[in-house]
């Protein structure tokens, strides 16, 4: 049987130690993969890196084959396409990225128990066919607020006296209310307490048009950095910073390109190399199913951007300097804070 010839080679120690079991032989067979994804690839950087990563590793592996889908973004329709999928009998694990898709796979696993899923960007335990690893975003959106906070109450060209800094979101989502929202906050206040933030949601991903009027209206209402999760509907802020003027600290992603000059600070997620290691580990049948795995900086999951130009050239030293200790802080485990549950 196809689901019972599951293969390849244990990953590296180092990959051992985050996923956590090891020793077994490889076995000649072939393994099939759907990448389910929750949207489109074009336009999104975690989905990109999530296919990429995936088309890679099979290119890797003669005995693997990988089929990515794009679901769309009508998430009413997403179980039910998923369900077909599987039903097909063609894989033997489905990898996807969304933090709703493990109460999906939860009920198709009733339909289907040999089926295996593997979703990154969510957090859920207990259940025997599914593993989930949470990029720890409340920690990624602490350090960029950090930076937020470092510019707003400094003496930059753009930045104004009052102390607020904003947040754009496409939708609201639990780990954008929770951990996201929240650490960016606390990272500007870590700064100065009376730091405040304006949070907006567009309403979808694609509007750019909404996005830039939402901009004018916080930079009309003195907000000077911005932070932003909204896909391809960014652009109406990349825009709307450079003609009236404003920075941007982008989570996930180098965009400096973006707006030089206004775009001064990127944080990275290593999703495709989260995405090689989990299938690696999951196709040899080392995986912990059940489990609920959180990466961050730490793990080497989660960084930033430091050698751009525009992180160079348009932050002063000083500024550097603070958030360069804090990083270093954060990733020697130096600085507690309390990962709030989602």
């Amino acid at each position: 049987m196809r689901k019972r010839s599951i293969l390849l080679l244990i990953l590296m120690f180092s990959t051992l130690l985050l996923f956590g079991r090891g020793g077994k032989e490889v076995t000649k067979g072939e393994s099939s993969v759907l990448v389910y994804i929750t949207g489109v690839v074009a336009g999104s950087p975690p989905y990109t890196a999530m296919a990429e990563g995936a088309l890679e590793f099979a290119a890797l592996h003669e005995n693997v084959k990988v089929k990515v889908y794009e679901a769309g973004f009508n998430q009413a329709e997403w179980e039910e396409q998923l369900t077909a999928l599987v039903a097909t009998g063609e894989y033997d694990l489905v990898l996807g990225s969304n933090p709703s898709l493990p109460e999906i796979c939860e009920k198709i696993a009733k339909k289907f128990p040999s089926m295996r899923f593997i979703i990154t960007d969510a957090f859920f335990e207990g259940h025997p066919q599914i593993k989930t690893f949470l990029f720890n975003q409340y920690e990624q959106s602490l350090y960029l607020g950090y930076l937020a906070g470092l510019v707003t109450t400094s003496q930059m060209p753009l930045a104004n006296k009052e102390l607020k800094v904003g947040f754009i979101a496409a939708q609201e989502y639990p780990l954008l209310n929770r951990h996201m929202v929240p650490g960016f906050l606390q990272g500007a206040q870590m700064v100065n307490p009376n730091i405040t933030l304006d949070f907006r949601v567009v309403g979808n991903w694609f509007d750019a048009n909404k996005v830039a009027d939402l901009a004018t209206s916080m930079i009309n209402a003195k907000v000077d950095v911005f932070a932003i999760i909204a896909g391809g509907a960014s652009q109406g802020l990349f825009k709307v910073a450079q003609t009236q003027g404003a920075y941007i600290v982008f989570h996930n992603e180098k965009q400096y390109d973006a707006a030089p000059g206004y775009v001064v600070g990127c944080g990275s997620m290593e999703q495709k190399k989260l995405v090689k290691e989990i299938l690696e580990v999951a196709l040899t049948g080392e995986i912990e199913y059940g489990e609920a795995t959180i990466v961050g900086l730490k793990e080497g999951y989660l960084g930033f951007f430091f050698d751009d130009p525009s992180y160079l050239e348009t932050l002063p030293q000083e500024i550097r300097d603070k958030f360069e200790l804090l990083m270093a802080q954060l990733r020697e485990g130096k600085i507690a804070y309390t990962l709030p549950k989602l």
